[in-house]
């Protein structure tokens, strides 16, 4: 359905769709989702970054401590006097004999760049490894020998008071690759996990708000008149508004009947005395009781009128009054072919669509009843009447048309909107009162559609009839 608003003027003016409440809540829930798992994937791959590189300090710490007890070994077993320092008999890990095989270590005087010893990895390319400070222990990344990223451990040590460090590096190609697989890793799940939580948000949205769904169609159904009253078995949160709205239609309707009793009061009321006027009146001679006579059947005309448009005007106010177009058209067109059957007029009815009528089946009727019955009483052999849907750019509104065309004399531009005012008449011959064509216009604009006069290919008059049809749910 269309939201629309009142201009000062009284016309519908289109209001700009909003989001859904469904939309909106699945939107909100899945960008906070979105959020969430992304800080937390952020989380988790630094944690695991963070890990990884403690258990790689922890690997390379090991070959540090066996590296400096190699040092102080003899090949013997026995320790080595502190006096001096030998190269270190280390045979941990075979990686450090193999030429740039990415595990190194060296061995220098602090606050020397000259190296004292180096594992056979290096093959005589240097290990510029940074300045340790006054640090015992450090770590960080330096480039290696060929270039690629290696992480190193230093360590300070005293042997006779002559401070040396020993450094260990590795290569971290393959520590980094172990945390990129451990990213994607996260990465896919969490994405698996957020069109979970998306899919699992997306059910709760729907399965909470089918009441209002329900609510939604149980009010379609009373405005389309295919019920009463709105369905109250509804969760408590919004049964109250089914109750209110249920009190609203009641109230609605308890308003239009006591509008209709008084329209009835007041025509009963009036129409009494104009009998006794009229009755007097023709029983006596005179000009003066021509005069009365006269003025007292246009009384009685105007009453006439004027209470029509109230009792249309109030019925139309009535909330889930609605018909279908086809049946009524149909049943005048056969009307009509049994009243026309001496003149021997071809009626035709098209009509391929469904289309309901906004407003009461009697007013259709006596609308389209007008037109047809005066389509032909002026066509010479044909009269066509079709309907068909339309949607109304201006206001927003889905709109029916019915349009009657004879092939009879017709009528000049001036003649027709000569014909719409009530009570002309453009031949006397013809039997009539005047008021057809006038209560049509009437009718079409209290119901907010139009009616117009135009010349018809068929020769001769073609009238068109526009009023609100119910949109398709």
């Amino acid at each position: 359905m269309t939201s629309e608003a009142t201009s000062g003027g009284g016309q519908p003016v289109p209001q700009r769709p909003q989001r859904s409440l469904a939309a909106r809540l699945v939107f909100v829930a899945a960008v906070w989702s979105a959020i969430a798992l992304a800080l937390a994937g952020v989380f988790l791959a630094g944690l695991y970054e963070r890990a990884s590189e403690r258990a790689f300090d922890a690997q390379l710490e090991v070959h540090l401590k066996a590296l400096i007890a190699g040092m102080l070994e003899t090949e013997t077993g026995t320790t080595r006097a502190f006096s001096t320092l030998a190269a270190p008999s280390y045979r941990g890990d075979p990686r450090f004999s193999l030429p740039l095989s990415g595990w190194y270590w060296t061995i220098r005087r602090a606050g020397s760049t000259n190296i004292l010893y180096a594992s056979p990895s290096l093959v005589g390319d240097p290990l510029n490894a940074p300045p340790i400070g006054d640090a015992d222990i450090s770590s960080g990344y330096m480039p290696g020998p060929t270039g690629d990223e290696v992480r190193i451990l230093q360590q300070r040590i005293t042997v006779e008071k002559t401070p040396y460090v020993i450094a260990v590096a590795a290569a971290t190609a393959g520590f980094w690759a172990d945390i990129g697989e451990f990213q994607r890793f996260v990465a896919l799940t969490l994405c698996v996990v957020g069109v979970g939580l998306t899919v699992a948000i997306f059910l709760q949205v729907r399965v909470g708000l089918k009441p209002l769904t329900r609510l939604r169609a149980s009010l379609s159904a009373v405005r389309q008149g295919k019920t009463e009253r709105i369905d109250e078995a509804l969760p408590r949160e919004i049964a109250p508004l089914a109750v209110e709205l249920n009190a609203l239609i009641v109230s609605n309707r308890e308003i239009v009947e006591r509008a209709r009793t008084h329209v009835g009061n007041l025509a009963h009321g009036l129409k009494t005395p104009l009998s006794v006027i009229s009755n007097e009146a023709r029983s006596a001679s005179g000009p003066l009781a021509d005069k009365v006579a006269e003025q007292a059947l246009i009384m009685s005309t105007q009453i006439q009128h004027h209470l029509e448009r109230a009792r249309m005007a109030a019925q139309r106010r009535v909330i889930g009054v609605s018909c279908e177009t086809e049946p009524v058209l149909a049943r005048l067109i056969r009307a009509m072919g049994k009243i026309y059957r001496d003149k021997d007029v071809a009626l035709t009815f098209d009509q391929k669509e469904e289309i309901r009528f906004r407003g009461e089946s009697q007013d259709l009727e006596e609308m389209s009843g007008n037109l047809i019955d005066n389509a032909c009483k002026w066509a010479a052999s044909r009269v066509s009447v079709r309907a068909a849907a339309l949607h109304d750019p201006a206001s927003n509104r889905e709109m029916f048309e019915i349009v009657v065309e004879d092939d009879g004399p017709g009528l000049t531009p001036g003649e027709r909107s000569e014909a719409v005012k009530r009570g002309r008449r453009l031949d006397e011959t013809v039997p009539g009162t005047g008021l057809g064509l006038s209560i049509v216009a009437d009718l079409a604009a209290l119901y907010g559609g139009a009616f117009e006069l135009d010349g018809s290919a068929l020769g001769g008059l073609k009238a068109r009839l526009v009023l609100p049809a119910l949109g398709k749910e």
